[in-house]
């Protein structure tokens, strides 16, 4: 190992965002519970591509002992594709039909449509900022109702921005944290909770109400409860 320059990053500051993630174009960064952290050494070159994107000033260069930049780790990493969960995509609306599932019974055939218009999902992986929560209407979805409810899509999801998690597995004090910052940097239109009925599922409910307060904003939230049965 050798002195050389290298990103670092202030976990006190990263409200994770990860608007530096899709800045690396080494895929050395990625959002780690919440953070963004440098996954390996090899993989960053220290030019600092990333760091006019924080809007926390979190990154910076710094020089230190570290292991040389490996171009061909990166490579081989990148070639094996890795998660794409720590990559936001914002779906643009599209009618063609080919974008639907076909389902037919007998002499009727129903083209279904997905209403998913971002990436990725998961509550701990959204960036904040991410251009699909401003002025949109907030589904906020414990992760067993879109396996429940049959018609989870076209009356839940259409429409609307989405995060997912589940608040008997997860960290709920990180919920909360989470939301109240997308809640406070986005102007939401609505927020919808879509939760169990089994009593573990109500920490998601309590995340929302939690943030809601924290972020001292007045929006209305929808609570819609969905039994194992499938049924609301």
């Amino acid at each position: 190992m050798s002195i050389r320059k290298i990103i670092e990053i202030d976990e006190a500051k990263c409200n994770g965002c990860g608007l530096c993630v899709p800045n690396c174009a080494e895929g050395a960064i990625k959002i780690i519970d919440g953070k963004a952290r440098l996954i390996s050494d090899v993989y960053c070159d220290g030019l600092g591509a990333c760091l006019g994107h924080c809007p926390e000033d979190a990154l910076k260069i710094v020089e230190r002992e570290a292991e040389e930049f490996d171009e061909e780790a990166v490579i081989e990493a990148r070639g094996q594709g890795g998660c794409p969960g720590s990559r936001m995509m914002d779906f643009k609306e599209e009618d063609n039909e080919s974008t639907g599932e076909l389902i037919s019974s007998g002499d009727i055939e129903i083209n279904i449509k997905p209403q998913l218009k971002q990436w990725p999902v998961q509550l701990k992986l959204v960036p904040v900022n991410a251009p699909y929560f401003n002025n949109s209407d907030l589904l906020i979805t414990a992760d067993c109702v879109p396996f429940a409810y049959p018609n989870y899509h076209l009356d839940l999801l259409k429409g609307r921005s989405v995060v997912v998690g589940c608040p008997k597995l997860d960290d709920l004090q990180f919920y909360i944290k989470k939301l109240t910052q997308i809640i406070k940097e986005n102007n939401l239109n609505s927020v919808t909770v879509a939760y169990m009925e089994v009593p573990c599922c109500q920490g998601i409910v309590m995340a929302a109400e939690a943030a809601l307060k924290a972020a001292n904003k007045d929006i209305p939230l929808n609570k819609v409860k969905i039994g194992i049965n499938g049924k609301k």
